[in-house]
């Protein structure tokens, strides 16, 4: 990945979109949003829900949150010392936060998502790596299980309609904008995703250390991924890594990748990765314009 130079505490204009968002961005003309068609017939969708029966479920690999062996090319600064907050805690299930089932390379994955508000109703926001290689091929089977316990599936299976990430992402695999989007078929009984659940808030252009709630389903050890988990705290920037990131003391592991971060209540980034060096923290993207044009695009699909 490339990484750039740390960035200060900043303070930016607070921007917040919801179900009324602005006209969309044009995928073919806007440099920073990728898509890729999904399930779009009936009987595809039906074949993604088939195709995840609890067995396949359970058995799917957690999707690695490191920065696949990069740590070499940058190294500006010492890791943040860990804190008393860097331990996860069990969290209640919640509708709007669930399990994203997909496969790539031939293998089936997890990850974490979040129901987000947006105009069609039907987003699902996640990390890039959990639905495109970065750079490579998008996944297949994309589904997302809201409140997903321990096998439970309280509001049904959901599948992915359309797959969008930056291009930054996409095209260099680049961390700093490790962001995806998914847009859900409505359900069999014709109802979009957050009619049945319910949405969160997103928020762009928030600025840097802020009190976060991570959320995520980690299925690396010591973790089984049956379980919602949470960590909480005042973000910091990247010393380590020189990343644009957001940093959070955490100690959840692979398949809390893209897992919502929540600051006041409003979505503001999403589990990423860590430095093999830095185990105990979680960095998740800023989200800026670059990945307010994918969502925009993403709402209105």
């Amino acid at each position: 990945m490339t990484l750039l130079s740390a960035v200060g505490a900043l303070t930016l204009g607070v921007g917040l979109a919801g179900p009324a968002s602005s006209a969309p961005a044009d995928p073919d003309t806007n440099p920073s949003v990728e898509r890729k068609a999904a399930a779009t017939t009936k009987a595809d969708q039906q074949r993604v829900r088939d195709y995840w029966t609890p067995e396949r479920m359970k058995s799917a690999k957690p999707r690695d949150l490191s920065n696949k062996g990069q740590l070499k090319k940058s190294l500006k600064g010492k890791p943040v010392a860990p804190t008393a907050g860097a331990e996860a805690v069990q969290a209640a299930p919640q509708p709007t936060l669930g399990k994203v089932f997909f496969t790539l390379g031939g293998a089936n994955y997890v990850c974490s998502g979040t129901a987000t508000n947006s105009g069609n109703g039907d987003v699902v926001t996640t990390a890039g790596h959990c639905l495109n290689e970065g750079p490579g091929a998008y996944a297949t089977n994309f589904a997302f299980v809201p409140a997903y316990d321990n096998g439970s599936r309280p509001y049904g299976t959901w599948v992915a309609e359309t797959l969008l990430t930056t291009t930054q992402w996409k095209n260099s695999g680049d961390f700093n904008y490790d962001v995806g989007f998914a847009v859900m078929a409505e359900n069999t009984s014709g109802q979009s995703l957050t009619q049945v659940v319910g949405g969160r808030q997103i928020g762009f252009d928030l600025g840097y250390r802020l009190p976060f709630e991570s959320y995520g389903y980690p299925a690396a050890s010591p973790y089984d991924g049956q379980r919602l988990w949470k960590c909480s705290g005042t973000s910091t920037t990247d010393t380590f890594g020189g990343s644009t990131d957001h940093g959070l003391p955490c100690s959840m592991t692979g398949g809390s990748s893209g897992g919502g971060w929540f600051t006041n209540g409003v979505l503001n980034s999403v589990n990423s990765f860590k430095y093999n060096a830095d185990p105990n923290t979680m960095y998740g993207p800023y989200f800026g314009s670059t990945v307010r044009s994918v969502y925009t695009t993403a709402a209105a699909s």
